[in-house]
């Protein structure tokens, strides 16, 4: 298997984004929302549900308990690790992320793909 070569680009400073809130960002012609999470990590994920593609940075966000339910039909995701609790077994594409001199970046893969799981469901 051959691993692609990630491009990183610069999202944001990190003092944008507090803890507790998400951003629904496009990076690199791909839908990312970029959450971060009370505790400090910084998570980047697909933007779009894996259902029916809703953007999820229209969903309800609760930060304290790090879960995003989609505004389309009410899936729910852990942000922690971006699985989904309803229904379980559905997981979030994830981005890698680093913060470097107080800028966040969020790293695509130089694939040639959209990076996005799919889970039609019920």
């Amino acid at each position: 298997m051959t691993v692609a070569s990630l491009a990183w680009h610069e999202a944001f400073a990190v003092d944008e984004l507090w803890e507790g809130d998400f951003l629904d960002l496009e990076i690199d012609g791909e839908p990312v929302l970029v959450v971060h999470l009370v505790g400090g990590a910084i998570k980047a994920y697909q933007g779009v549900c894996p259902h029916q593609e809703v953007m999820l940075g229209d969903g309800d966000w609760d930060e304290d308990t790090g879960v995003l339910m989609c505004g389309g039909h009410r899936w729910e995701f852990d942000m922690s690790a971006g699985v989904g609790i309803n229904p379980a077994g559905c997981t979030l594409y994830e981005y890698p992320t680093k913060v470097d001199d107080g800028v966040v970046f969020v790293g695509v893969p130089q694939d040639g793909e959209r990076h996005y799981n799919r889970c039609p469901g019920s």
